[in-house]
Protein backbone atom coordinates (compact mmCIF):
# COMPACT_ATOMS: atom_id res chain seq x y z
CA UNK A 1 0.00 0.00 0.00
CA UNK A 2 1.05 3.16 -1.06
CA UNK A 3 1.04 5.92 2.17
CA UNK A 4 2.77 8.11 0.20
CA UNK A 5 -0.69 8.45 -2.24
CA UNK A 6 -2.92 7.89 0.15
CA UNK A 7 -1.81 10.78 1.79
CA UNK A 8 -2.21 12.53 -1.57
CA UNK A 9 -5.66 11.78 -1.95
CA UNK A 10 -6.48 12.63 1.60
CA UNK A 11 -5.12 15.92 1.06
CA UNK A 12 -7.27 15.97 -2.29
CA UNK A 13 -10.16 16.80 -0.18
CA UNK A 14 -8.73 19.50 0.98
CA UNK A 15 -6.05 21.09 3.07
CA UNK A 16 -4.80 19.05 6.45
CA UNK A 17 -2.68 18.97 9.40
CA UNK A 18 -0.22 15.88 10.03
CA UNK A 19 -2.57 14.50 13.16
CA UNK A 20 -5.53 14.92 11.02
CA UNK A 21 -4.25 12.96 7.76
CA UNK A 22 -2.80 10.28 10.25
CA UNK A 23 -6.73 10.24 11.89
CA UNK A 24 -8.59 10.15 8.44
CA UNK A 25 -6.20 7.55 7.04
CA UNK A 26 -6.81 5.53 9.66
CA UNK A 27 -10.63 5.88 9.84
CA UNK A 28 -10.70 5.40 6.31
CA UNK A 29 -8.94 1.93 6.15
CA UNK A 30 -11.14 1.01 9.20
CA UNK A 31 -8.43 0.98 11.72
CA UNK A 32 -6.74 -1.98 9.66
CA UNK A 33 -3.49 -0.28 8.85
CA UNK A 34 -2.43 2.00 11.75
CA UNK A 35 -0.15 4.92 10.68
CA UNK A 36 2.92 6.97 12.83
CA UNK A 37 2.39 9.99 13.15
CA UNK A 38 6.12 10.13 12.21
CA UNK A 39 5.35 8.51 9.17
CA UNK A 40 3.00 10.99 7.89
CA UNK A 41 5.47 13.80 8.78
CA UNK A 42 8.31 12.40 7.28
CA UNK A 43 5.84 11.57 3.89
CA UNK A 44 4.76 14.80 3.78
CA UNK A 45 8.27 16.12 3.82
CA UNK A 46 8.88 14.19 0.93
CA UNK A 47 5.75 15.37 -1.13
CA UNK A 48 6.87 18.60 -0.44
CA UNK A 49 10.21 18.37 -1.84
CA UNK A 50 8.85 16.56 -4.94
CA UNK A 51 6.70 19.77 -4.70
CA UNK A 52 3.78 17.40 -4.73
CA UNK A 53 2.60 19.57 -1.64
CA UNK A 54 2.70 22.63 -0.44
CA UNK A 55 2.49 23.66 3.56
CA UNK A 56 2.30 27.03 5.65
CA UNK A 57 1.89 27.20 9.69
CA UNK A 58 -1.60 28.14 10.37
CA UNK A 59 -3.18 28.96 14.11
CA UNK A 60 -5.67 26.34 14.80
CA UNK A 61 -7.69 25.82 18.81
CA UNK A 62 -4.63 23.27 19.33
CA UNK A 63 -1.88 25.79 19.07
CA UNK A 64 0.37 26.58 15.50
CA UNK A 65 -0.18 23.52 13.05
CA UNK A 66 1.34 23.22 9.57
CA UNK A 67 -1.41 22.86 7.23
CA UNK A 68 -0.37 20.46 4.02
CA UNK A 69 -2.46 21.10 0.49
CA UNK A 70 -2.05 19.33 -3.13
CA UNK A 71 -0.31 20.69 -5.76
CA UNK A 72 -1.94 20.35 -9.58
CA UNK A 73 1.87 18.02 -9.65
CA UNK A 74 0.51 16.33 -6.60
CA UNK A 75 -3.20 16.21 -8.18
CA UNK A 76 -1.34 14.43 -11.48
CA UNK A 77 0.82 12.12 -9.11
CA UNK A 78 -2.87 11.35 -7.58
CA UNK A 79 -4.78 10.31 -10.64
CA UNK A 80 -2.24 8.69 -12.22
CA UNK A 81 -1.71 6.41 -9.25
CA UNK A 82 -4.98 5.59 -9.07
CA UNK A 83 -5.35 4.69 -12.81
CA UNK A 84 -1.98 2.31 -12.65
CA UNK A 85 -2.45 -1.57 -11.81
CA UNK A 86 -0.55 -2.83 -9.06
CA UNK A 87 2.39 -3.93 -9.65
CA UNK A 88 2.79 -7.64 -11.39
CA UNK A 89 6.72 -7.87 -12.00
CA UNK A 90 7.24 -10.26 -9.34
CA UNK A 91 5.20 -12.06 -7.14
CA UNK A 92 4.71 -10.68 -3.35
CA UNK A 93 6.85 -12.29 -0.91
CA UNK A 94 4.51 -14.85 1.20
CA UNK A 95 5.64 -15.71 4.17
CA UNK A 96 2.93 -18.91 4.36
CA UNK A 97 4.34 -20.34 1.07
CA UNK A 98 8.07 -20.07 2.46
CA UNK A 99 7.08 -21.61 5.89
CA UNK A 100 6.00 -24.53 4.04
CA UNK A 101 8.43 -24.75 1.60
CA UNK A 102 11.52 -24.41 3.79
CA UNK A 103 9.04 -27.46 6.21
CA UNK A 104 9.39 -30.11 3.48
CA UNK A 105 12.66 -30.35 4.27
CA UNK A 106 12.93 -30.41 7.49
CA UNK A 107 13.58 -33.65 9.08
CA UNK A 108 10.29 -34.88 11.76
CA UNK A 109 7.91 -31.69 10.16
CA UNK A 110 4.97 -33.36 9.62
CA UNK A 111 4.00 -30.35 6.84
CA UNK A 112 0.10 -31.09 7.03
CA UNK A 113 0.23 -30.38 10.37
CA UNK A 114 1.33 -26.70 10.01
CA UNK A 115 -0.78 -26.89 6.93
CA UNK A 116 -3.95 -27.40 9.45
CA UNK A 117 -2.50 -25.16 12.11
CA UNK A 118 -2.48 -22.27 9.57
CA UNK A 119 -5.96 -23.46 8.27
CA UNK A 120 -7.00 -22.70 11.79
CA UNK A 121 -5.76 -19.44 12.05
CA UNK A 122 -7.45 -18.53 8.68
CA UNK A 123 -10.76 -19.59 9.44
CA UNK A 124 -10.54 -18.06 13.10
CA UNK A 125 -9.84 -14.61 11.37
CA UNK A 126 -12.28 -15.10 8.45
CA UNK A 127 -14.74 -15.44 11.86
CA UNK A 128 -13.53 -11.90 13.58
CA UNK A 129 -14.02 -10.19 10.11
CA UNK A 130 -17.42 -11.54 9.54
CA UNK A 131 -18.71 -10.41 13.08
CA UNK A 132 -16.80 -7.21 12.08
CA UNK A 133 -18.89 -7.00 9.25
CA UNK A 134 -22.09 -7.62 11.12
CA UNK A 135 -21.17 -4.82 13.59
CA UNK A 136 -20.38 -2.24 11.02
CA UNK A 137 -23.07 -2.85 8.42
CA UNK A 138 -23.53 1.44 7.94
CA UNK A 139 -19.28 2.26 7.50
CA UNK A 140 -19.50 1.44 3.59
CA UNK A 141 -15.54 2.10 4.44
CA UNK A 142 -15.15 -0.85 6.90
CA UNK A 143 -17.12 -3.18 5.29
CA UNK A 144 -15.15 -2.84 1.56
CA UNK A 145 -12.26 -3.48 3.74
CA UNK A 146 -13.93 -6.22 5.59
CA UNK A 147 -14.36 -8.28 2.22
CA UNK A 148 -11.17 -7.75 0.67
CA UNK A 149 -10.08 -9.27 3.39
CA UNK A 150 -12.40 -12.04 3.89
CA UNK A 151 -11.72 -12.48 -0.21
CA UNK A 152 -7.94 -13.20 0.83
CA UNK A 153 -8.17 -15.07 3.59
CA UNK A 154 -10.25 -17.34 1.78
CA UNK A 155 -7.81 -17.86 -1.09
CA UNK A 156 -5.46 -18.77 1.47
CA UNK A 157 -7.63 -21.22 2.85
CA UNK A 158 -8.20 -22.72 -0.65
CA UNK A 159 -4.41 -22.55 -1.31
CA UNK A 160 -3.95 -24.64 2.15
CA UNK A 161 -6.27 -26.96 1.13
CA UNK A 162 -4.62 -27.93 -2.49
CA UNK A 163 -0.97 -27.64 -0.37
CA UNK A 164 -2.09 -30.28 1.67
CA UNK A 165 -3.64 -32.74 -1.17
CA UNK A 166 -0.30 -31.65 -2.68
CA UNK A 167 1.59 -33.09 0.09
CA UNK A 168 -0.12 -36.25 0.71
CA UNK A 169 -0.06 -37.36 -3.21
CA UNK A 170 4.09 -36.30 -3.19
CA UNK A 171 6.49 -38.36 -2.05
CA UNK A 172 8.43 -36.02 0.31
CA UNK A 173 11.56 -33.82 -1.09
CA UNK A 174 14.77 -35.39 -0.66
CA UNK A 175 17.16 -33.19 0.68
Amino acid sequence: MSVRHALLALLGEGPKYGLQLRQEFEARTGDVWPLNVGQVYTTMQRLERDKLVESDAGDTNDGPQKTFRITAAGSTELNTWLRTPPGADAPPRDELVIKVLVALRLPGVDVREILQDHRRHTIAQMRQYTRLKEDAADDLALLLVADAQLFRLQSMVHWLDSAESRVRHHSPVAP
